[in-house]
């Protein structure tokens, strides 16, 4: 029996029309660079994003380690006061240290946030202009 031929792949068919068409050349490498690019951009802000999550975490442990603490020493250091004055005099300093730490190291978690959020767009906004470069520098060729 006679050997049948292989029926062609899509991309030989694919291929075949375009030559017969007269179409441009496609620059695989050139699509498969810019993609690439892309790629690694995003795992960089996703990197730096992460790195951004990990220092909140650490932040938010030592907040609570550093409450737990304080709230420890109050409470070993309390003592019944003499008198019903000195009572709410200790609980409103404590109250207002609690409430002065809880300002501050909210405010030093949400700088964190932002310098990992400018970072992680920045190195998008980056890859964006060079893209942009590249598209440009391609037509300028042409």
């Amino acid at each position: 029996m006679a050997k049948q031929p292989e029926p062609e792949s899509f991309m030989d068919m694919f291929s075949k029309l375009g030559r017969d068409l007269k179409m441009p050349q496609v620059d695989v490498d050139a699509i498969l660079s810019h993609h690439r690019k892309n790629l690694e951009a995003l795992e960089k802000s996703a990197r730096a994003t992460a790195t951004g999550a990990s220092s909140i975490m650490a932040r938010q442990r030592e907040v609570l380690q550093e409450s737990l603490r304080e709230i420890t020493e109050f409470g070993q250091n309390y003592r019944a006061p003499g008198s019903p004055q000195d009572l709410i005099a200790k609980q409103a300093d404590f109250t207002r240290k609690s409430f002065e730490a809880a300002v501050k190291n909210a405010g030093e978690v949400a700088d964190i946030v932002k310098k990992s959020g400018t970072e992680s767009v920045d190195i998008l906004r980056a890859r964006i202009k060079e893209a942009m470069d590249e598209i440009r520098q391609s037509y300028e060729k042409k």
